[in-house]
């Protein structure tokens, strides 16, 4: 049941986020969180409240929910942000402590063409 309750809080916390509804998007947080995303090096403390906020607003699509047992309260969501029309591929790890988001840690890669040792082996 713990399950089903994070994955509702989750599908609330990125349609908040598509929407711009910060408030709400933030529901999920600890004051004290920590969003880190490796690529920029950014590290972002929730209370602060303007990372997320100053970010472009793409659309989303193609949520995946991976959750471990309720004990672990890790949570992984992959999804596609569509940023001028270009595709680009995300994961998201959240940590959950007492039922909120902790730490939070975000992945994004651009689409490659396949590596020519392995292209005859890629499926459309």
């Amino acid at each position: 049941m713990e399950d089903q309750r994070v994955r509702l809080a989750l599908e609330r916390h990125w349609a908040a986020s598509d929407a711009g509804d910060f408030d709400v998007e933030h529901e999920i947080y600890h004051d004290d969180a920590l969003l880190e995303y490796p690529q920029s090096g950014d590290r972002i403390h929730v209370a602060a409240r303007t990372g997320k906020a100053a970010s472009p607003s793409p659309t989303r699509s193609g949520l995946a929910f991976a959750g471990l047992p309720a004990a672990v309260a890790l949570w992984v969501t992959e999804f596609v942000l569509t940023y001028d029309g270009k595709p680009s591929y995300a994961v998201s790890i959240m940590e959950f402590h007492n039922r909120l988001v902790a730490r939070e840690t975000q992945y994004f890669t651009e689409q490659f063409a396949p590596s020519p040792s392995w292209a005859r082996l890629v499926e459309r």
